[in-house]
């Protein structure tokens, strides 16, 4: 996906998320442990500054303060952290910025900053009662980021074990396809990119009936076994 179009998808799904903030800040969010909106509020807004000092500062450790936890203030706080991210972000996607995995360009921080709100959008909405779809394509771009980012980082840090055999992921809506793991594929499980993306990230369950598969079930099952996301 092109950077000027993943920053469009960017500011747009982080508008999606602060509308969310209009919401009662105590809601709990299902899928983000014992999370409230408000939580999830401050660990996107804080993200999002890490990363523009990761680009702007060249550094990792940047701790943002602490969220406001007035509704106000907290959309204030949110709007300036969404525009220093925008700011660091609105340049030449190759060039170096400090990132936790390969590539270390500005590129990999449009892409996963992206994907973040896309996800946590969701997960706002959903526990707000809102359904809205998500972009199909940037739903394979979050797809295409869990098996070249997340998922080898997981395997790293010892939380996942590596994949003994090869699973090919088929977006029925955009005509993409992912391999993930060694050799030829057993299985092929299809669906709309949204239903891959939430699959992947936990957010549906794999009995959902989302999708379809075809070869071994039951060995692509297993290669799913996560987590492949934080």
């Amino acid at each position: 996906m092109e950077p000027s179009s993943l920053l469009r998808h960017l500011r747009r799904e982080l508008d999606a998320f602060r509308d969310c903030l209009d919401g009662d800040p105590a809601t709990p969010i299902r899928h983000c442990g014992d999370w409230t909106l408000l939580d999830l509020a401050e660990h996107l807004g804080g993200s999002n500054l890490r990363a523009a000092a990761a680009v702007t500062e060249q550094r990792g450790d940047h701790v943002p303060a602490p969220a406001p936890r007035e509704r106000a203030a907290l959309v204030r706080w949110f709007d300036d952290a969404s525009q220093a991210l925008y700011t660091a972000l609105d340049t030449d996607p190759s060039a170096p910025a400090r990132t936790f995995h390969p590539p270390h360009t500005v590129g990999f921080w449009q892409r996963r900053r992206c994907v973040e709100a896309l996800v946590h959008r969701w997960d706002a909405e959903h526990a707000l009662g809102v359904t809205r779809p998500l972009d199909a394509v940037l739903a394979g771009e979050a797809v295409a980021e869990v098996f070249d980012t997340t998922a080898p980082r997981q395997i790293a840090r010892g939380r996942v074990q590596p994949p003994r055999a090869a699973l090919r992921l088929e977006a029925t809506d955009t005509g993409t396809s992912w391999t993930y793991g060694p050799g030829a594929p057993v299985a092929v499980p299809t669906a709309p990119a949204e239903s891959l993306l939430l699959l992947l990230w936990g957010r549906i369950p794999l009995d959902g009936g989302a999708w379809s598969w075809g070869g071994d079930e039951q060995a692509g099952r297993r290669i799913l076994e996560g987590p492949l996301t934080p």
